[in-house]
């Protein structure tokens, strides 16, 4: 229970307070316009009201003021949000990606209504996928047995698990329509779109168990797409991944 927080989620990423700071931000400046609208509107409403005996007078005040402070107000805080924040912010988050050898780097392929995770296992090489190779229980990735890279890789369905204090490199796609990975406390979130892979990062800072939600309508069964995400330490982390099978034995058939 403690993971849902007050406001927002209890963060468990090293980026999350840069979300949760524009976030909040963005709803104080929301709140304080609410407010000094709300003032400037009952003030009115009672200064022009119309009194026993007297016409209502609509003179004494400049009509363009407020609407013009209103629209500077708004002006100066979009630019500042947007340079001052947002855009340096996503440059960062999409462009200065960490090194893929210091990293956990996964595969993720969503489907209706299912998340397909995909480890390069030993060797660190992500083996082909053909799609007509595609099984639904013993190669749900459609993974190439005559490509030696792939015969040690490790898929899962709905089972996320990664190390914590490690960047972690996710290229998401899917294999039919849109989705949404989402991974609330860690602040993630991306659109999966059929016919491209598009990678994401994040640091998680804490160890815990949660949910991967899928934040995008994508059929009947979207209540049910949801999957498994941990993050355990360096050493569970291994151990897990070392009991793993590999998809594909060692002669390159299924695993069944």
């Amino acid at each position: 229970m403690d993971d849902y927080g007050l406001w927002l989620p209890k963060s468990a990423s090293t980026f999350a307070h840069e979300i949760d700071s524009a976030i909040n931000l963005v709803h104080i400046l929301m709140l304080i316009m609410f407010v000094v609208w709300g003032v400037f509107f009952i003030y009115f409403l009672a200064k022009f009201r119309e009194k026993s005996g007297q016409r209502v007078s609509y003179k004494g005040f400049p009509k363009v003021i407020v609407p013009v402070s209103m629209i500077a107000f708004v002006t100066v805080f979009d630019i500042y949000m947007l340079f001052g924040h947002d855009i340096p912010f996503w440059h960062k988050l999409k462009t200065d990606f960490p090194l893929a050898d210091k990293s956990t780097v996964v595969r993720i392929v969503a489907q209706q209504f299912a998340w397909n995770i995909h480890y390069p296992g030993e060797d660190g090489v992500f083996g082909k996928t053909d799609p007509y190779l595609i099984d639904e229980q013993a190669n749900p990735l459609g993974l190439d047995s005559t490509d030696s890279y792939a015969r040690d890789d490790i898929t899962t369905l709905g089972q996320l698990h990664i190390p914590v204090n490690k960047p972690v490199i996710i290229h998401l796609t899917t294999r039919d329509v849109i989705h949404s990975f989402s991974l609330p406390t860690m602040r993630v979130k991306q659109d999966a779109i059929p016919g491209m892979s598009i990678p994401l990062w994040f640091v998680p800072n804490r160890t815990g168990d949660w949910q991967i939600a899928c934040a995008q309508l994508c059929g009947n069964s979207h209540f049910n797409m949801k999957g498994i995400f941990k993050v355990q330490t360096e050493d569970e982390f291994n151990s897990w991944l070392a009991e793993r099978e590999p998809t594909l034995g060692e002669e390159g058939e299924e695993v069944w």
